[in-house]
């Protein structure tokens, strides 16, 4: 069972949060930014304490120590206890420029988390904001994980709750979906080209280690979850930092976290290396045909970024591999050539899966864009048979921009028909939530995708009556209203 934060560290982590408002930092990301900077330096002080430990054990000196002996007081433990004014002094002046320079530093594993580093910058207003940052910061037990992650998931949550760049953030509990859905294994290799804070790799992690915990007492199988299973790109400086912090905050040690245009550059290093992908990749951008990848574009000829990505996604799967990423709807659809040939070739050339139409306030309050969550194996010879549909009418939450936990919820019921897609399933009506579509049926319509192309609507059964029966009705409701208004009359006088 998850561990989750208690009613007094949320209120430590509000009244923290309050104070950077207060103290004129009203960016949620350049909260969770100068947090994550502050866990990373405890961090580099609970390795070393580590180090210093087994050194001690075996009477050597320590290998590789991050602090030097003159730069003790650049140590968590050490500027702690330090006065506010010495405090902000050490930690802007000194510790920072000490992340930077790490962040420059090509040595070994240190440079998964600190390359991120390398254009850190302090903002953080005040000595006495950094003495109650670093004290709520101090409070906690970083040995236990699942505080650690819940904490930062909780910081990271602030990000949609505040409405401001939160197209970072998938709501939790469709990425948990989504996660289940697909069953992540320990020997996958996992992706996400736009990974954003990382919450499908966190959930993978999670997935892994509640379902597989006992393959990760395997010695290999423990270094390939830890260094080699988990990988995420994104272009944007500050979602790396952040999702390679929530990474370790839920114990994964050296993930893959990379700067990288997924589009622009192309998936050609990466091509056909990844067992599994994750994602919720940016809608309704378009790029200039001179800065997409010419890889990609002979998958698809477009500007559009979602049928870029899907292309991507294709590119950076092996053979046997799967997806499950969520679409704008207009992918199902739209009729344009693009559109059409991606689909087809979804369809004809690899192994649809599943269309899970999502509703059009899942993402609110801060988009209100229709949604589906693609599902897809790549074989490049074909492989579809039937394609599961299911018209998710509601997540457990209000789809108003108030996002408030609701009972109504689709969600279970799609994970338990998703596992019977390939039986019963296939005997369900078209009007249910749910239902299979042969792979003919969705070639002869031009393989559109969208549900309410297959769905059946129940139509009740209409009463038939003879028309002098209906006119003999409409005439005796006549002769009672003049009635009644004969009534009124002589009660008005």
């Amino acid at each position: 069972m998850r561990a989750v934060i208690t009613g007094e560290l949320k209120s430590k982590v509000d009244r923290v949060w309050d104070t950077f408002w207060s103290g004129g930092i009203s960016n949620p990301l350049e909260v969770i930014e100068q947090i994550t900077y502050l866990l990373f330096l405890r961090r580099l002080d609970d390795l070393q304490t580590l180090q210093e430990s087994k050194a001690r054990g075996l009477g050597e000196p320590i290998e590789n120590p991050t602090f030097l002996p003159e730069q003790e007081h650049l140590r968590w433990k050490r500027f702690k206890n330090d006065d506010p004014a010495a405090m902000f002094e050490v930690v802007s002046e000194q510790a920072f420029p000490f992340l930077r320079k790490l962040g420059q530093s090509p040595d070994g594993d240190r440079s998964t988390y600190s390359d991120h580093m390398k254009d850190a910058r302090f903002t953080i207003p005040t000595p006495a904001l950094l003495t109650k940052v670093v004290g709520m910061l101090d409070d906690i037990p970083m040995e236990n994980r699942d505080t650690n992650g819940d904490l930062y998931e909780y910081l990271l949550s602030k990000i949609a709750s505040a409405g401001t760049n939160g197209q970072f953030r998938t709501p939790r509990h469709i990425i948990e979906a989504i996660v289940e859905m697909m069953e992540p294994q320990p020997g996958d290799e996992i992706c996400d080209p736009a990974c954003g804070t990382a919450g499908f790799l966190v959930a993978a992690g999670e997935h892994i280690r509640e379902q597989h915990g006992d393959a990760l007492y395997d010695e290999e199988k423990r270094t390939h979850f830890h260094r080699s299973m988990f990988h995420g790109y994104d272009f944007d400086s500050t979602m790396l930092r952040i999702g390679s912090m929530n990474l370790l905050q839920h114990g994964i040690e050296a993930p893959d976290i990379r700067y990288r245009d997924s589009l622009s550059e192309g998936a050609s290093e990466d091509s056909g290396k990844y067992s599994l992908i994750l994602a919720n990749p940016p809608f309704a951008g378009s790029l200039d045909y001179e800065t997409t990848s010419k890889d990609l574009q002979r998958v698809v000829k477009t500007k559009k970024t979602e049928l870029l990505f899907l292309a991507l996604f294709l590119k950076l799967l092996k053979p046997g591999g799967r997806a499950a990423v969520i679409v704008p709807d207009g992918v199902l659809f739209n009729s344009s050539k693009a559109h059409k040939e991606l689909r087809k070739t979804l369809v004809e050339n690899q192994k649809l899966d599943a269309v899970v139409k999502l509703p059009s306030g899942v993402f609110k309050p801060y988009a209100g864009v229709s949604t589906a969550i693609l599902c897809f194996t790549k074989t490049d010879d074909g492989g579809t048979d039937h394609v599961w549909f299911y018209d998710v009418e509601a997540d457990g939450r209000s789809l108003d921009d108030k996002r408030q936990p609701i009972e109504a919820n689709d969600l279970p019921d799609v994970l338990e028909r998703w596992k019977l897609r390939t039986t019963t399933e296939r005997d369900r009506a078209r009007t249910e939530k749910s239902f299979t579509v042969p792979k003919e049926d969705v070639a002869a319509h031009g393989y559109d995708l969208s549900i309410n192309r297959y769905k059946e609507v129940v139509r009740e059964e209409v009463e038939h009556r003879a028309p002098q029966e209906i006119i003999a009705d409409i005439e005796q409701l006549n002769d009672e209203i003049a009635k009644e208004m004969a009534e009124l009359k002589a009660m008005l006088g």
